[in-house]
């Protein structure tokens, strides 16, 4: 993969790197044709990364189909499809972890300990081996983009980070490769992380301004359907993910529920940039 991108610098172009971990959707299909726009020619890493799943969680049963995968990105005109084995990528012996410490604190950082180390450590290898100037990440998991971001600034790391927008479905469920898991009424019952969204902006519009009525409010909406489990509902800054008491131009919801066995998450800002 080095080998390639090196190739790919000496003819002048730049690389834009799309990380994944596969199964695509047309969210992951968006990030491709958004690289394709910044850059000379794109890779997409297809990876499981086995250090940030929990011993508990869904590693094993993550969806997956090459095959499929492989074609999708054959049609988005990818340049390199990146799809190295685990054994590769953490050869016997290693032990080495990457921690940005405060913003992996809360939110899904709460109930997955060590998942953002596993993030950022394995975000850092694809930088050094595929080596490119920007990277393409969703916004859907907005706090692993403000580490990636985080890890960018602290480490010197010369690759422009770019956020993209939830790509939905048309009912405004954010897509997901997990969403493959869901039943027929799990995935009714899914659509309740858009509503929540669009209710919380409107109590915003409306004049809300605080955090902890929005929150509680938000809570008792969701919990109201017995097949959800709310894991937190939380306003937090935008760039630092802090809790806010107030709401403000910088309010951020975000939302984190379990439907049967499978997690799915959701934000968004409050108010849209020029509001208020």
């Amino acid at each position: 993969m080095t080998a390639w991108s090196n190739r790919t610098a000496a003819e002048g172009k730049a690389i834009a790197l799309v990380p994944t971990m596969g199964f695509f959707h047309e969210g992951h299909l968006s990030l491709m044709r958004s690289a394709a726009r910044q850059a000379g020619a794109v890779v997409v890493s297809l990876f499981v990364n086995p250090i940030q799943f929990g011993p508990a969680e869904d590693l094993d049963r993550y969806p997956r189909d090459f095959e499929r995968d492989s074609a999708l990105a054959a049609r988005e005109q990818v340049d390199a499809l990146f799809a190295p084995e685990a054994a590769a990528m953490y050869p016997e012996g290693f032990q080495t972890r990457i921690a940005v410490t405060e913003l992996s604190q809360g939110l899904c950082g709460a109930g997955r300990p060590g998942h953002f180390e596993g993030v950022a450590t394995v975000v850092a290898k694809l930088f050094h081996i595929v080596r490119p100037q920007v990277a393409i990440f969703g916004e859907k998991d907005f706090q692993q983009l403000a580490i990636i971001r985080r890890l960018v600034r602290d480490l010197d790391l010369d690759v422009e980070i770019v956020g993209q927008p939830i790509v939905r479905e048309a009912d405004g469920l954010a897509m997901s490769s997990r969403n493959a898991y869901l039943s027929a009424a799990e995935r009714q019952s899914a659509r309740c992380l858009s509503r929540a969204l669009r209710w919380g902006r409107e109590l915003a519009a409306g004049g809300e301004t605080d955090a902890g009525r929005l929150r509680a409010a938000l809570e008792s909406m969701l919990a109201a359907d017995p097949t959800v489990t709310v894991e937190y509902v939380a306003v937090v800054h935008e760039t630092t993910l802090r809790p806010q008491q107030q709401i403000d131009r910088h309010s951020r919801l975000a939302l984190a529920v379990k439907i049967g066995r499978t997690r799915l998450i959701d934000n968004g800002l409050l108010f849209a940039p020029e509001q208020g």
